[in-house]
């Protein structure tokens, strides 16, 4: 039987990756929403994505913004738009899954973190705070669902070499910062999509409620 999974954030970045590698597997059937389809920041659009959608096997929060300034700029609005599509958003549709999964004897729900979720730096006072919320998230989970054979997991990347990555820092800035990873070069998408397709498999069968950072060594 087929494995329905749920990708958000499935159109780019690290969460395409994700996507491609798990529809590599034909035992997979994977749903990655367009923003038409599941608009994170629409409380109401979540509500009518999980009332059409099917029992899902497995859950990938990817979906994520990270607006960066300092304390004086963050807006209501900016506040809200963080908090409701890091934070707010995944716990809904963890909560939208969980029944589904409880009929299907368990399920696997992998959240994206970020090492900004486990230290933190100058103007990322909201990212930080979603992301380590998403920790506490996961965590709680973890105990609450483990009686229900459902595995949650945070997987927080470091640097990845994404498109937007490409597109937003220069190459002499990119070369700085890989001076400063022990690997000496960022991620590549796919390489945090293999620990995510682990944590998903049903070869996961014992770790649940963890923070696994994926960043080359940078926060070693």
């Amino acid at each position: 039987m087929k494995r329905t999974i749920l990708v958000t954030g499935g159109s780019r970045g690290i969460g395409n990756s994700v996507a491609e590698l798990l529809r590599a597997d034909d035992s997979n059937e994977v749903i990655a929403p367009s923003r038409g389809e599941l608009d994170l920041l629409d409380p109401q659009s979540i509500s009518r994505f999980l009332a059409g959608a099917p029992d899902f096997d497995g859950l990938v929060n990817a979906a994520g913004i990270n607006i960066i300034g300092r304390l004086e700029t963050l807006d209501d609005a900016t506040i809200d738009s963080m908090y409701s599509t890091n934070l707010l958003a995944p716990l809904k549709l963890i909560q939208g899954v969980v029944p589904g999964m409880r009929r299907r004897g368990g399920g696997r729900i992998v959240n994206f973190g970020s090492i900004w979720g486990v230290r933190s730096k100058e103007f990322r006072t909201l990212y930080s705070m979603t992301k380590f919320g998403l920790v506490g998230v996961t965590r709680a989970l973890a105990r609450e669902l483990g009686p229900d054979h459902i595995l949650i997991n945070t997987v927080a990347p470091g640097y990845v070499l994404t498109e937007m990555t490409r597109k937003n820092v220069p190459p002499e800035e990119r070369e700085r910062l890989c001076g400063e990873i022990p690997l000496r070069r960022m991620a590549e998408p796919v390489e945090i999509a293999r620990l995510v397709r682990f944590l998903l498999s049903e070869e996961n069968t014992y770790i649940t409620g963890q923070n696994i950072t994926i960043d080359g060594g940078f926060l070693a």
